[in-house]
């Protein structure tokens, strides 16, 4: 399985904006994982191949944004994940085993916001 192990980050104010772009390269920053990603960087995304952990377009999913010098999970950043994994922007590409797990750990944070999950609505 490669879906990554909850780390239960800190959230962000729910207004912030979402830039996964400007994210990622916070995240490699924050995480030194410049040249590859290393385990830090990994704890940022909901989901990584396995078989290719040293390749950066192995991970989906970022759900966390550097703030503070903190990784912090970003609300908006976890609507999309959610959204995507119910279909939006063409859906996401894992294998079928992986998608419950995936859920659940995005689940944990909808709670943790208060809300539930798309696929639970």
């Amino acid at each position: 399985m490669t879906v990554t192990k909850f780390q239960d980050l800190p959230l962000t104010d729910r207004d912030r904006k979402w830039d996964g772009a400007a994210a990622d390269k916070r995240v490699r920053d924050w995480a030194d994982a410049e040249e590859e990603p290393d385990a830090a960087y990994r704890n940022a995304h909901v989901w990584y191949d396995g078989d290719k952990p040293d390749n950066f377009t192995s991970y989906k999913l970022l759900i966390a944004d550097v703030v503070d010098d903190k990784l912090k999970a970003v609300p908006h950043a976890i609507f999309a994940a959610g959204n995507i994994m119910q279909g939006a922007r063409g859906g996401i590409d894992i294998p079928k085993g992986d998608v419950g797990p995936v859920k659940k750990h995005l689940a944990r944070y909808y709670e943790k916001m208060g809300d539930t999950p798309p696929w639970d609505r």
